[in-house]
Protein backbone atom coordinates (compact mmCIF):
# COMPACT_ATOMS: atom_id res chain seq x y z
CA UNK A 1 0.00 0.00 0.00
CA UNK A 2 1.25 3.60 -1.05
CA UNK A 3 1.99 6.28 1.18
CA UNK A 4 -1.17 8.57 -1.14
CA UNK A 5 -3.63 5.18 -0.71
CA UNK A 6 -3.41 5.40 2.94
CA UNK A 7 -4.39 8.98 2.97
CA UNK A 8 -7.17 8.38 1.24
CA UNK A 9 -8.04 5.55 3.30
CA UNK A 10 -7.59 6.91 6.80
CA UNK A 11 -10.51 9.28 6.53
CA UNK A 12 -13.04 5.90 6.26
CA UNK A 13 -10.30 3.32 8.07
CA UNK A 14 -8.47 5.51 9.82
CA UNK A 15 -6.46 2.65 11.73
CA UNK A 16 -3.64 0.76 9.39
CA UNK A 17 -4.42 -1.92 12.22
CA UNK A 18 -7.50 -2.46 11.53
CA UNK A 19 -6.99 -2.42 7.47
CA UNK A 20 -4.66 -4.82 7.72
CA UNK A 21 -6.43 -7.59 9.96
CA UNK A 22 -9.76 -7.03 7.74
CA UNK A 23 -7.01 -8.09 4.58
CA UNK A 24 -5.84 -11.12 7.01
CA UNK A 25 -9.14 -12.07 7.58
CA UNK A 26 -10.28 -11.91 4.13
CA UNK A 27 -7.13 -14.13 3.26
CA UNK A 28 -8.28 -16.24 5.72
CA UNK A 29 -11.99 -16.63 4.21
CA UNK A 30 -10.36 -17.86 1.02
CA UNK A 31 -10.27 -21.78 1.47
CA UNK A 32 -14.25 -21.77 2.54
CA UNK A 33 -15.28 -19.16 -0.21
CA UNK A 34 -13.89 -21.68 -2.49
CA UNK A 35 -15.44 -24.27 -1.29
CA UNK A 36 -18.86 -22.16 -1.29
CA UNK A 37 -18.14 -21.43 -5.12
CA UNK A 38 -17.82 -25.33 -5.69
CA UNK A 39 -20.75 -26.05 -4.01
CA UNK A 40 -22.78 -23.19 -6.37
CA UNK A 41 -21.06 -24.52 -9.64
CA UNK A 42 -22.56 -27.97 -8.88
CA UNK A 43 -26.29 -26.57 -9.04
CA UNK A 44 -27.29 -26.00 -12.58
CA UNK A 45 -28.85 -22.58 -12.18
CA UNK A 46 -30.04 -22.66 -15.81
CA UNK A 47 -33.29 -20.82 -16.86
CA UNK A 48 -35.84 -21.91 -14.79
CA UNK A 49 -34.26 -24.52 -12.65
CA UNK A 50 -32.28 -21.97 -10.07
CA UNK A 51 -34.06 -23.33 -6.86
CA UNK A 52 -31.05 -25.78 -5.88
CA UNK A 53 -28.34 -23.08 -5.99
CA UNK A 54 -30.84 -20.46 -4.27
CA UNK A 55 -31.28 -22.85 -1.51
CA UNK A 56 -27.82 -22.99 -0.75
CA UNK A 57 -27.80 -19.10 -0.33
CA UNK A 58 -30.52 -19.36 1.66
CA UNK A 59 -28.55 -21.47 3.87
CA UNK A 60 -25.61 -19.83 3.50
CA UNK A 61 -27.46 -15.84 4.59
CA UNK A 62 -28.63 -17.65 7.65
CA UNK A 63 -25.29 -19.01 8.76
CA UNK A 64 -24.36 -15.59 8.58
CA UNK A 65 -26.93 -14.45 10.84
CA UNK A 66 -28.73 -12.61 8.42
CA UNK A 67 -32.77 -12.25 7.84
CA UNK A 68 -33.14 -14.25 5.03
CA UNK A 69 -35.75 -12.81 2.35
CA UNK A 70 -37.14 -15.41 -0.12
CA UNK A 71 -39.79 -14.75 -2.75
CA UNK A 72 -40.93 -15.07 -6.27
CA UNK A 73 -41.09 -12.63 -8.56
CA UNK A 74 -44.58 -11.24 -9.27
CA UNK A 75 -44.75 -10.79 -13.23
CA UNK A 76 -48.08 -8.90 -12.79
CA UNK A 77 -46.55 -6.33 -10.69
CA UNK A 78 -43.06 -5.63 -12.37
CA UNK A 79 -44.64 -5.21 -15.74
CA UNK A 80 -45.64 -1.98 -14.73
CA UNK A 81 -42.40 -0.83 -13.63
CA UNK A 82 -39.84 0.90 -16.11
CA UNK A 83 -37.36 -1.50 -16.77
CA UNK A 84 -39.69 -4.98 -17.42
CA UNK A 85 -38.50 -7.08 -20.12
CA UNK A 86 -41.07 -9.80 -21.14
CA UNK A 87 -40.16 -13.18 -20.34
CA UNK A 88 -38.59 -15.67 -22.38
CA UNK A 89 -40.67 -18.30 -19.79
CA UNK A 90 -44.01 -16.11 -19.64
CA UNK A 91 -45.81 -17.21 -16.38
CA UNK A 92 -43.23 -19.63 -15.32
CA UNK A 93 -41.68 -17.71 -12.11
CA UNK A 94 -43.80 -19.05 -9.73
CA UNK A 95 -41.05 -21.32 -7.06
CA UNK A 96 -38.19 -19.24 -9.09
CA UNK A 97 -37.40 -17.29 -5.76
CA UNK A 98 -35.13 -14.03 -5.34
CA UNK A 99 -32.87 -14.63 -2.28
CA UNK A 100 -32.13 -11.63 -0.16
CA UNK A 101 -30.17 -11.67 2.85
CA UNK A 102 -30.51 -8.65 5.19
CA UNK A 103 -28.58 -6.92 7.76
CA UNK A 104 -29.76 -4.58 10.31
CA UNK A 105 -27.25 -2.41 12.34
CA UNK A 106 -27.81 -1.34 16.01
CA UNK A 107 -27.15 1.99 15.44
CA UNK A 108 -26.92 2.78 11.80
CA UNK A 109 -24.68 5.83 11.23
CA UNK A 110 -22.93 4.73 7.66
CA UNK A 111 -23.86 4.26 4.13
CA UNK A 112 -26.41 1.62 2.86
CA UNK A 113 -25.10 -0.73 0.56
CA UNK A 114 -26.38 -3.59 -1.60
CA UNK A 115 -24.38 -6.44 -2.62
CA UNK A 116 -25.54 -7.70 -6.09
CA UNK A 117 -25.50 -10.61 -8.16
CA UNK A 118 -27.24 -13.32 -10.10
CA UNK A 119 -27.26 -16.95 -9.96
CA UNK A 120 -28.48 -17.65 -13.44
CA UNK A 121 -25.78 -19.15 -15.75
CA UNK A 122 -26.63 -19.53 -19.91
CA UNK A 123 -26.61 -22.87 -21.09
CA UNK A 124 -23.37 -25.19 -21.75
CA UNK A 125 -22.95 -25.84 -25.28
CA UNK A 126 -22.24 -29.52 -26.10
CA UNK A 127 -20.64 -30.95 -22.69
CA UNK A 128 -18.53 -33.40 -24.69
CA UNK A 129 -16.37 -30.13 -25.69
CA UNK A 130 -15.75 -29.71 -22.50
CA UNK A 131 -12.03 -30.83 -20.69
CA UNK A 132 -14.22 -31.92 -17.77
CA UNK A 133 -18.55 -31.84 -16.91
CA UNK A 134 -19.55 -28.34 -16.90
CA UNK A 135 -21.21 -28.50 -13.26
CA UNK A 136 -18.57 -30.59 -12.02
CA UNK A 137 -15.81 -27.74 -10.39
CA UNK A 138 -12.53 -28.53 -11.52
CA UNK A 139 -9.59 -26.47 -9.69
CA UNK A 140 -6.19 -26.80 -12.22
CA UNK A 141 -3.25 -24.02 -11.97
CA UNK A 142 -4.88 -21.44 -10.24
CA UNK A 143 -8.03 -21.72 -11.43
CA UNK A 144 -11.68 -23.64 -10.87
CA UNK A 145 -13.43 -24.78 -14.25
CA UNK A 146 -17.18 -25.34 -14.74
CA UNK A 147 -20.38 -23.00 -16.01
CA UNK A 148 -21.33 -19.95 -13.92
CA UNK A 149 -17.97 -20.03 -12.05
CA UNK A 150 -16.78 -16.70 -13.56
CA UNK A 151 -20.37 -14.96 -14.62
CA UNK A 152 -20.56 -14.86 -11.69
CA UNK A 153 -20.86 -17.62 -9.30
CA UNK A 154 -17.33 -16.43 -8.31
CA UNK A 155 -18.71 -12.86 -7.26
CA UNK A 156 -21.27 -14.22 -5.31
CA UNK A 157 -18.98 -16.19 -3.17
CA UNK A 158 -16.79 -13.17 -2.77
CA UNK A 159 -19.01 -10.48 -1.06
CA UNK A 160 -20.43 -13.15 0.89
CA UNK A 161 -17.18 -14.01 1.79
CA UNK A 162 -16.30 -10.23 2.70
CA UNK A 163 -19.30 -10.25 4.86
CA UNK A 164 -18.16 -13.18 6.50
CA UNK A 165 -14.26 -11.99 7.19
CA UNK A 166 -15.66 -9.06 8.88
CA UNK A 167 -17.67 -10.69 11.41
CA UNK A 168 -14.63 -13.13 12.59
CA UNK A 169 -13.11 -9.81 13.47
CA UNK A 170 -16.11 -9.26 15.46
CA UNK A 171 -17.39 -6.81 13.49
CA UNK A 172 -20.41 -6.12 11.05
CA UNK A 173 -21.37 -2.79 8.82
CA UNK A 174 -22.81 0.09 11.18
CA UNK A 175 -25.26 0.72 8.46
CA UNK A 176 -27.92 -1.69 6.28
CA UNK A 177 -26.57 -3.76 3.40
CA UNK A 178 -28.38 -6.41 1.73
CA UNK A 179 -27.30 -9.49 -0.45
CA UNK A 180 -28.98 -10.24 -2.95
CA UNK A 181 -28.88 -13.48 -4.87
CA UNK A 182 -31.04 -12.45 -7.76
CA UNK A 183 -32.48 -14.98 -10.97
CA UNK A 184 -32.81 -13.85 -14.32
CA UNK A 185 -30.11 -11.30 -14.96
CA UNK A 186 -29.08 -13.41 -18.12
CA UNK A 187 -32.49 -12.78 -20.58
CA UNK A 188 -34.30 -10.06 -18.69
CA UNK A 189 -33.21 -9.10 -15.45
CA UNK A 190 -36.47 -9.29 -13.83
CA UNK A 191 -35.03 -10.89 -10.74
CA UNK A 192 -33.16 -7.60 -9.88
CA UNK A 193 -36.25 -5.46 -10.97
CA UNK A 194 -38.21 -7.75 -8.41
CA UNK A 195 -36.18 -6.25 -5.68
CA UNK A 196 -36.82 -2.82 -6.25
CA UNK A 197 -40.57 -3.53 -6.38
CA UNK A 198 -39.67 -5.48 -3.41
CA UNK A 199 -38.31 -2.07 -1.65
CA UNK A 200 -34.87 -2.45 -2.21
CA UNK A 201 -33.17 0.56 -1.82
CA UNK A 202 -29.39 1.70 -0.83
CA UNK A 203 -26.84 4.49 -0.74
CA UNK A 204 -24.67 2.36 -3.29
CA UNK A 205 -24.51 -0.97 -4.97
CA UNK A 206 -22.19 -3.11 -6.15
CA UNK A 207 -22.53 -6.17 -8.34
CA UNK A 208 -19.05 -8.03 -8.57
CA UNK A 209 -19.28 -9.10 -12.10
CA UNK A 210 -16.24 -10.57 -13.70
CA UNK A 211 -14.77 -7.69 -15.66
CA UNK A 212 -10.78 -8.61 -14.09
CA UNK A 213 -10.79 -5.94 -11.08
CA UNK A 214 -12.09 -3.08 -13.68
CA UNK A 215 -14.70 -1.04 -12.33
CA UNK A 216 -18.04 0.14 -15.17
CA UNK A 217 -18.98 3.74 -15.50
CA UNK A 218 -21.46 3.12 -18.38
CA UNK A 219 -22.75 0.48 -20.43
CA UNK A 220 -24.81 -0.46 -23.34
CA UNK A 221 -28.91 -0.91 -23.30
CA UNK A 222 -29.45 -4.41 -24.80
CA UNK A 223 -32.52 -5.33 -26.37
CA UNK A 224 -33.67 -8.82 -28.03
CA UNK A 225 -36.09 -9.40 -30.99
CA UNK A 226 -37.55 -12.36 -33.04
CA UNK A 227 -37.87 -12.00 -36.36
CA UNK A 228 -40.55 -14.23 -37.56
CA UNK A 229 -40.08 -15.10 -41.58
CA UNK A 230 -42.83 -16.81 -43.75
CA UNK A 231 -42.40 -17.66 -47.19
CA UNK A 232 -44.21 -19.78 -49.40
CA UNK A 233 -43.66 -23.40 -49.44
CA UNK A 234 -43.39 -25.53 -52.44
CA UNK A 235 -41.89 -28.75 -53.71
CA UNK A 236 -38.29 -28.43 -54.85
CA UNK A 237 -38.97 -30.13 -58.22
CA UNK A 238 -40.13 -26.61 -58.98
CA UNK A 239 -38.23 -24.35 -56.44
CA UNK A 240 -39.27 -20.95 -58.46
CA UNK A 241 -42.88 -21.19 -57.39
CA UNK A 242 -42.17 -21.26 -53.47
CA UNK A 243 -40.52 -18.40 -51.15
CA UNK A 244 -37.53 -19.88 -48.86
CA UNK A 245 -38.05 -18.22 -45.66
CA UNK A 246 -34.70 -19.42 -44.46
CA UNK A 247 -32.75 -17.62 -47.17
CA UNK A 248 -34.85 -14.49 -46.66
CA UNK A 249 -34.01 -14.51 -43.24
CA UNK A 250 -30.55 -14.26 -43.96
CA UNK A 251 -31.13 -11.79 -46.26
CA UNK A 252 -32.89 -9.58 -43.86
CA UNK A 253 -29.55 -10.35 -40.86
CA UNK A 254 -27.43 -8.43 -43.67
CA UNK A 255 -29.74 -5.25 -43.58
CA UNK A 256 -29.80 -5.44 -40.00
CA UNK A 257 -25.82 -5.87 -39.75
CA UNK A 258 -25.76 -2.32 -42.63
CA UNK A 259 -27.61 -0.69 -39.28
CA UNK A 260 -25.12 -1.97 -36.49
CA UNK A 261 -22.07 -0.29 -38.69
CA UNK A 262 -24.26 2.92 -38.60
CA UNK A 263 -24.41 2.92 -35.25
CA UNK A 264 -21.14 2.43 -34.66
CA UNK A 265 -20.09 5.50 -36.95
CA UNK A 266 -18.45 7.85 -34.45
CA UNK A 267 -20.96 10.53 -34.74
CA UNK A 268 -23.62 8.36 -33.60
CA UNK A 269 -21.30 7.31 -30.48
CA UNK A 270 -22.07 8.18 -26.02
CA UNK A 271 -18.86 10.00 -25.43
CA UNK A 272 -17.83 7.03 -22.70
CA UNK A 273 -17.63 4.74 -26.20
CA UNK A 274 -15.02 6.63 -27.84
CA UNK A 275 -11.93 4.69 -27.00
CA UNK A 276 -13.85 1.25 -28.26
CA UNK A 277 -13.19 0.16 -31.86
CA UNK A 278 -16.98 -1.55 -32.11
CA UNK A 279 -18.97 -1.05 -28.82
CA UNK A 280 -22.46 -1.64 -30.22
CA UNK A 281 -22.94 -5.14 -31.57
CA UNK A 282 -26.00 -6.98 -33.22
CA UNK A 283 -25.75 -10.85 -32.72
CA UNK A 284 -27.46 -13.29 -34.51
CA UNK A 285 -27.77 -15.92 -31.91
CA UNK A 286 -30.03 -18.38 -32.87
CA UNK A 287 -31.85 -19.49 -36.20
CA UNK A 288 -34.65 -22.24 -36.47
CA UNK A 289 -36.53 -23.11 -39.53
CA UNK A 290 -38.05 -25.28 -42.45
CA UNK A 291 -39.93 -28.26 -42.09
CA UNK A 292 -38.35 -31.03 -44.51
CA UNK A 293 -35.35 -31.31 -46.74
CA UNK A 294 -37.34 -31.36 -50.14
CA UNK A 295 -39.51 -28.32 -49.02
CA UNK A 296 -39.39 -24.99 -49.78
CA UNK A 297 -39.42 -23.90 -46.10
CA UNK A 298 -42.21 -22.09 -44.93
CA UNK A 299 -41.15 -20.55 -42.09
CA UNK A 300 -38.11 -19.08 -40.38
CA UNK A 301 -37.40 -17.18 -36.91
CA UNK A 302 -34.11 -15.81 -35.92
CA UNK A 303 -33.46 -14.52 -32.45
CA UNK A 304 -31.07 -11.14 -32.49
CA UNK A 305 -29.45 -9.36 -30.06
CA UNK A 306 -28.98 -5.64 -30.28
CA UNK A 307 -26.45 -3.25 -28.38
CA UNK A 308 -27.06 0.22 -28.11
CA UNK A 309 -25.78 3.19 -26.57
CA UNK A 310 -26.53 4.75 -23.02
CA UNK A 311 -29.24 7.73 -23.34
CA UNK A 312 -31.30 5.85 -26.19
CA UNK A 313 -34.46 5.08 -25.48
CA UNK A 314 -35.78 1.25 -25.77
CA UNK A 315 -39.12 2.63 -27.70
CA UNK A 316 -36.93 4.37 -29.81
CA UNK A 317 -34.50 1.73 -31.11
CA UNK A 318 -37.04 -0.76 -31.63
CA UNK A 319 -39.40 1.58 -34.12
CA UNK A 320 -35.83 2.04 -35.84
CA UNK A 321 -35.68 -1.68 -35.94
CA UNK A 322 -38.88 -1.63 -37.44
CA UNK A 323 -38.12 1.16 -39.53
CA UNK A 324 -35.22 -1.17 -41.30
CA UNK A 325 -36.99 -4.12 -41.70
CA UNK A 326 -39.70 -2.09 -43.61
CA UNK A 327 -37.61 -0.93 -45.81
CA UNK A 328 -36.06 -3.71 -46.77
CA UNK A 329 -38.94 -5.62 -47.02
CA UNK A 330 -40.08 -2.99 -49.67
CA UNK A 331 -36.45 -2.71 -51.38
CA UNK A 332 -35.34 -6.09 -51.45
CA UNK A 333 -35.84 -8.93 -54.02
CA UNK A 334 -35.15 -11.41 -51.55
CA UNK A 335 -37.76 -10.29 -49.01
CA UNK A 336 -40.60 -9.80 -51.96
CA UNK A 337 -43.62 -11.92 -50.57
CA UNK A 338 -41.93 -11.78 -47.45
CA UNK A 339 -44.07 -11.92 -44.00
CA UNK A 340 -42.16 -10.36 -41.46
CA UNK A 341 -43.22 -10.71 -37.61
CA UNK A 342 -41.21 -8.39 -34.33
CA UNK A 343 -41.62 -9.91 -31.70
CA UNK A 344 -39.92 -8.36 -28.69
CA UNK A 345 -39.48 -10.76 -25.40
CA UNK A 346 -36.19 -11.12 -23.45
CA UNK A 347 -34.00 -7.98 -22.49
CA UNK A 348 -35.38 -4.63 -23.40
CA UNK A 349 -32.84 -3.00 -21.35
CA UNK A 350 -31.97 0.74 -21.56
CA UNK A 351 -28.13 1.71 -21.05
CA UNK A 352 -26.34 3.64 -18.45
CA UNK A 353 -23.95 5.32 -16.96
CA UNK A 354 -22.18 7.05 -13.34
CA UNK A 355 -19.99 10.14 -12.97
CA UNK A 356 -16.58 8.34 -12.36
CA UNK A 357 -15.83 11.15 -9.51
CA UNK A 358 -19.12 9.44 -7.27
CA UNK A 359 -18.12 8.59 -4.28
CA UNK A 360 -18.69 4.88 -4.63
CA UNK A 361 -16.43 4.90 -8.04
CA UNK A 362 -13.82 6.60 -6.10
CA UNK A 363 -13.81 4.34 -2.60
CA UNK A 364 -14.36 1.12 -4.44
CA UNK A 365 -10.75 2.66 -6.69
CA UNK A 366 -9.19 3.40 -2.85
CA UNK A 367 -9.85 -0.26 -1.79
CA UNK A 368 -8.46 -1.90 -5.03
CA UNK A 369 -5.42 0.14 -4.26
CA UNK A 370 -4.83 -0.63 -1.44
CA UNK A 371 -5.17 -4.28 -2.12
CA UNK A 372 -3.82 -4.45 -5.99
CA UNK A 373 -1.27 -1.50 -6.06
CA UNK A 374 -1.95 1.00 -9.43
CA UNK A 375 -5.14 2.50 -10.35
CA UNK A 376 -8.32 0.25 -11.43
CA UNK A 377 -9.32 0.53 -14.93
CA UNK A 378 -12.61 2.53 -15.35
CA UNK A 379 -14.58 1.04 -18.44
CA UNK A 380 -17.24 1.58 -20.21
CA UNK A 381 -18.90 -2.01 -20.79
CA UNK A 382 -20.17 -3.56 -24.41
CA UNK A 383 -23.04 -5.82 -22.58
CA UNK A 384 -25.41 -4.76 -19.88
CA UNK A 385 -25.66 -5.97 -16.09
CA UNK A 386 -28.02 -5.38 -13.18
CA UNK A 387 -26.61 -2.08 -12.67
CA UNK A 388 -28.80 -0.04 -14.83
CA UNK A 389 -31.77 -0.85 -12.68
CA UNK A 390 -30.34 0.70 -9.41
CA UNK A 391 -28.59 3.69 -11.34
CA UNK A 392 -31.87 4.21 -13.39
CA UNK A 393 -34.75 3.18 -11.33
CA UNK A 394 -33.47 2.73 -7.91
CA UNK A 395 -32.40 6.13 -6.96
CA UNK A 396 -28.91 3.80 -6.43
CA UNK A 397 -25.56 4.69 -7.92
CA UNK A 398 -24.34 1.49 -8.94
CA UNK A 399 -21.25 -0.14 -10.52
CA UNK A 400 -19.92 -3.25 -11.05
CA UNK A 401 -16.39 -4.70 -9.79
CA UNK A 402 -15.07 -8.33 -9.66
CA UNK A 403 -12.88 -11.13 -10.55
CA UNK A 404 -10.56 -12.06 -13.84
CA UNK A 405 -12.52 -14.83 -15.26
CA UNK A 406 -11.44 -16.18 -19.19
CA UNK A 407 -14.38 -18.01 -21.38
CA UNK A 408 -17.54 -16.91 -19.84
CA UNK A 409 -20.22 -18.41 -21.89
CA UNK A 410 -18.38 -20.15 -23.80
CA UNK A 411 -16.81 -23.72 -23.01
CA UNK A 412 -14.26 -24.41 -20.25
CA UNK A 413 -15.39 -20.97 -18.45
CA UNK A 414 -12.72 -20.55 -15.34
CA UNK A 415 -12.03 -17.85 -12.95
CA UNK A 416 -8.65 -17.06 -11.44
CA UNK A 417 -8.60 -18.18 -7.39
CA UNK A 418 -6.11 -15.13 -6.90
CA UNK A 419 -8.30 -13.20 -8.44
CA UNK A 420 -11.05 -14.29 -6.33
CA UNK A 421 -9.33 -13.65 -2.88
CA UNK A 422 -8.28 -9.68 -4.39
CA UNK A 423 -12.09 -9.35 -4.71
CA UNK A 424 -12.85 -10.37 -1.19
CA UNK A 425 -10.22 -8.63 0.30
CA UNK A 426 -11.27 -5.64 -2.01
CA UNK A 427 -15.04 -5.86 -1.18
CA UNK A 428 -14.12 -6.35 2.78
CA UNK A 429 -12.25 -3.03 3.03
CA UNK A 430 -14.74 -1.35 0.88
CA UNK A 431 -17.84 -1.94 3.01
CA UNK A 432 -16.15 -1.29 5.92
CA UNK A 433 -15.07 2.04 4.32
CA UNK A 434 -18.43 2.94 3.06
CA UNK A 435 -20.41 1.47 6.06
CA UNK A 436 -18.41 1.81 8.86
CA UNK A 437 -17.98 -0.62 11.32
CA UNK A 438 -19.83 -1.65 14.75
CA UNK A 439 -18.71 -4.65 16.76
CA UNK A 440 -21.08 -7.67 16.29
Amino acid sequence: MTRDTADRLDHVLPDPGLRAAILDAADAAQGDCVSHLSDLVRQPSLLGDESGAQALMADRFAALGLEVDRFDIDEQAISRMPGFSPPVLPGAYAGRENVVGVHRPRDAKGRSLILNGHIDVVPTGPAELWTTPPFEPRIADGRLYGRGAGDMKAGIAAYTAAFSALRTLGYQPAAPVYLQSVIEEECTGNGALACLHRGYRADAAVIPEPFNHSISIAQVGVMWVRLVLTGTPAHVLDTSAGVNAIEAAYALAAHLKALEVRWNEPACRHPAFCGHAHPVNINLGRIEGGEWPSSVPTRCALDLRLGFFPGQEPEAVRAEVTRAVEQARSTDPALSGVGIELQWNGFQAAGCEIDPAHPLVTMLADSHRAVRGGDPELVALTCTTDARFFQLYGDTPATCYGPEATRIHGIDESVSLDSLRDVTRVLALFIAGWCGLEPV
